[in-house]
C-alpha cells in the first residue's frame, strides 16, 4: 500500500512529515524560553493579521487531517520501540515548551510527548501510541489549560475528568506508575477573544479534583501551581512572559517537583 502524505482511508504506513511543529513555530518558542527581551520581529508576527490568519488556516487542516496529531510523534516513538523508558510527559504546550527549555532532562529514558494547544480528548485519543506502546515505568499526566479555554469547544468539568480517570485506567492496566501534574495558574488566557473570561475559580475546581483522586487513587501529585502561583492566583509575572507558559525559571523550579514526584513513584 502507499506511503504517501496525502493516503486516503486506512493504509499500512503514514508518512508524518509536517506532522509536528513548523519552523517558525519552534523558533517562537526557543525565543519566548530565551532570557531577556523577545526579538520585536519574531513579536511583530502575532499581530500579523495575514501570518495569523495562514496559520489558522495550517491548524484547521491539520486538525482535519490528524485531529489527535497522531503523526507528531510516531516516527519518535518508532526509535524507542525495544528501549528501556523510565517515564514519558504527555501534555499539551506547557509539556512540548518544557522538553524545549530543558532537553537534558528529556533524555536518557524520558520521553516528552507534550502537543500545543492539545486538550484533553486529544491527548487520551493519543494516549496509547505516546505513552502505552513505550512501556514506560511512569507517566507523567500534564493538561487542562486548553480545556479550560475550549481550544477544541465547550466542554463540561466532567468532560474533562472522564478523560484523565480513562487515562489513568489505562495506565495502571498497564502498570504504568502515574504522576499528575496540577493545572499551572493563569488569570487569563490571552489567544482568546473574549477578554474578561477569568479560568481561576474553575481552574481551582478542577486542581480540587485532580489532587482528591491522587489521594484516592494512591498516585502522586506534582503542585505546579503551588510553586508558581501569585497572590491572586494568577502566574507570577517573572515566570511567564503571556501569564500563561511558563519560561526557563518556572521550568526550573518545576523540574525539581518533577524529579521528587518521579522518584517517589518508582519507589
Amino acid at each position: 500500500m502507499t506511503d504517501s502524505h496525502e493516503a486516503f482511508g486506512m493504509v499500512d504506513h503514514l508518512n508524518s512529515t509536517g506532522a509536528g511543529p513548523t519552523e517558525a513555530e519552534i523558533e517562537f518558542v526557543m525565543a519566548y524560553l530565551k532570557p531577556g527581551p523577545m526579538d520585536p520581529a519574531i513579536l511583530a508576527r502575532l499581530t500579523n493579521a495575514e501570518l495569523m490568519a495562514a496559520r489558522e488556516v495550517m491548524v484547521a487542516e491539520r486538525r482535519a487531517r490528524d485531529w489527535a496529531q497522531l503523526g507528531q510523534y510516531r516516527d519518535a516513538n518508532a526509535t524507542l520501540a525495544g528501549r528501556p523508558v523510565k517515564a514519558v510527559f504527555i501534555g499539551d504546550s506547557i509539556t512540548e515548551f518544557w522538553a524545549a527549555a530543558d532537553p537534558e532532562f528529556f533524555s536518557n529514558g524520558v520521553a516528552g510527548r507534550g502537543i500545543s494547544g492539545q486538550t484533553s480528548p486529544q491527548i487520551l485519543l493519543r494516549f496509547m501510541a505516546d505513552v502505552i506502546a513505550l512501556e514506560p515505568q511512569v507517566v507523567h499526566i500534564l493538561c487542562g489549560s486548553n480545556d479550560l479555554a475550549g481550544n477544541t469547544g465547550p466542554s463540561t468539568p466532567q468532560d474533562y475528568k472522564n478523560n484523565i480517570l480513562a487515562m489513568l485506567t489505562l495506565a495502571q492496566a498497564h502498570g504504568i506508575k502515574v504522576v499528575i501534574g496540577s493545572i499551572t495558574p493563569a488569570g487569563n488566557f490571552p489567544w482568546l477573544a473574549k477578554a474578561d473570561f477569568d479560568p481561576r475559580p474553575r481552574l481551582a475546581e478542577l486542581n480540587a479534583w485532580l489532587k482528591n483522586l491522587t489521594v484516592e487513587r494512591g498516585l502522586v501529585w506534582a503542585d505546579y501551581h503551588a510553586i508558581l502561583r501569585a497572590d491572586d492566583d494568577s502566574m507570577r509575572a517573572e515566570y511567564a512572559r503571556d501569564g500563561v507558559h511558563p519560561g526557563a525559571e518556572a521550568y526550573a523550579l518545576m523540574k525539581c517537583v518533577a524529579q521528587t514526584s518521579l522518584a517517589a513513584a518508582l519507589g
